[in-house]
């Protein structure tokens, strides 16, 4: 079993509501076990421009309820060279951290473990936040909740407008390879329809159901797309239905990066202190390219190369049937 003494903990990729409790719990969760903790700024850029604080437990006080993270994000295209994980290496040396956590996405987990590899004698334990709820190993990362949360509120304001003046709204929200949020968050708020990217919708099925649905007298329509659909985007699906679909006063809306912010409900401040508390507990027990994840409610450790094989990453089976059905 390795020693360690100083953790050093960063977030990177995109920023997710849930990174700041998880911080929290590390940085505390290190301290009572007689820890060191180092905050690495804006991801593997502050190891890389040797932009770091030592950390104690008034440095997370009043966190829980903030959205973003206290210690920046940044994607980080010089730690993909060797130069610059050499230069990280070196920062992370000289500060005499023994120990990283890593809070983010794919991205963010990929480059953890090519240094881990690289630099063996550095522990790597990564913490799955990202809003996209698309890796392997854990049931909801952390902000999935929040974002999700965060949609549906919006959808609810829109169909308001939507019902007052009978229109067709087209509502784009984030997931470029991963449908999770458009799916929970459309029928959630009862989507007409909702395209994904791991399934393809034709583009006449969507006109057909548009038209049925106003024969029922449907007073409003709401259509969520997410970012990453193959038919070229919200404006594109919504061009091609107003071609065929008179009966509506058809609009658009990009909900975009309001999708990140906002402060964390209480499943991801909850789910942020468990992984951020399972980390340092990993990591004291000798343990290294892993993934601490939630599965059955249960807090359990996957290999990171596991975690990042998204072709395993399935949405559930009942809720896209249920998309089908309940949208009638």
């Amino acid at each position: 079993m390795r020693k360690i003494s100083k953790i050093g903990v960063l977030t990177s990729g995109g920023d997710a509501p849930g990174m700041n409790p998880c911080i929290r719990a590390v940085v505390r969760t290190a301290l009572y076990n007689g820890l060191e903790v180092v905050g690495i700024r804006q991801g593997y850029k502050g190891l890389i421009d040797n932009d770091m604080y030592e950390m104690d437990r008034r440095s997370v006080s009043n966190i829980l309820n903030l959205g973003g993270t206290i210690l920046k994000t940044a994607r980080c295209l010089p730690f993909k060279t060797d130069e610059g994980m050499e230069q990280a290496y070196q920062h992370a040396k000289a500060r005499g951290i023994d120990a990283l956590v890593v809070i983010g996405g794919d991205g963010t987990f990929t480059g953890a473990l090519r240094f881990s590899r690289k630099y063996p004698d550095i522990a790597v334990m990564g913490v799955p936040g990202t809003i996209d709820n698309d890796l392997c190993g854990s049931t909801y990362t952390l902000g999935f909740d929040t974002a999700t949360n965060t949609v549906i509120q919006a959808i609810d304001k829109i169909r308001d407008t939507a019902d007052a003046h009978d229109r067709l709204f087209f509502i784009e929200v984030m997931g470029r390879d991963s449908g999770a949020i458009a799916l929970r968050a459309g029928i959630s708020c009862g989507a007409e329809a909702i395209l994904l990217p791991e399934r393809a919708t034709a583009i006449d099925d969507l006109i057909a159901n548009l038209k049925e649905g106003h024969m029922n007298k449907k007073s409003s329509s709401i259509v969520i797309v997410a970012e990453g659909d193959k038919n070229g985007g919200v404006y594109g699906v919504a061009k091609a239905v107003q071609q065929e679909v008179k009966n509506y006063d058809i609009k658009v809306t990009i909900l975009g990066h309001l999708q990140r912010g906002g402060a964390p409900s209480s499943f991801d401040r909850i789910l942020g202190s468990r992984l951020g508390f399972a980390a340092v507990n990993a990591l004291i027990a000798g343990e290294s390219q892993k993934m601490v994840g939630l599965q059955a409610n249960h807090i359990l450790m996957t290999d990171l190369e596991a975690a990042l094989n998204q072709h395993e990453f399935k949405l559930e089976e009942d809720l896209l049937q249920m998309m089908d059905i309940l949208s009638i």
